[in-house]
């Protein structure tokens, strides 16, 4: 199914998820942790900190820190990588996959109040 929005309605869209979030009681994620999160649920594991700052474009510290506030939240967690002690991969937790299906929940509810 493919949903097409005007400018200005994604912007509300985006608006009004944006208003849900920052008025309710759960977590409170920077567009950046937010990006970072996104990228490990949506795509593909193993994920690791180097991995991520590849794919996000930005550096190896950025990621640490993003994962540091969300592994505060237990919203992803992190172990050493037993082939290569040197890696640390990123996993996902049960508390980040409900974060993220309750705001699928809510985008799809404000997307189709904008629908006509």
């Amino acid at each position: 199914m493919s949903v097409r929005l005007r400018p200005i309605q994604a912007l509300r869209l985006w608006h009004e998820v944006g208003l849900a979030l920052v008025r309710g009681n759960g977590v409170d994620l920077t567009s950046r942790q937010l990006a970072v999160l996104l990228t490990i649920y949506l795509e593909p594991p193993p994920h690791t900190v180097r991995g991520l700052a590849a794919k996000l474009g930005v550096t190896k510290p950025v990621i640490t820190r993003a994962l540091d506030a969300m592994g505060d939240m237990d919203l992803v967690s992190r172990r050493r990588d037993p082939a290569d002690r040197r890696n640390v991969i990123i996993q996902r937790t049960v508390r980040g996959a409900l974060f993220l299906d309750e705001l699928g929940d809510l985008i799809a509810a404000r997307a189709a109040e904008l629908a006509p």
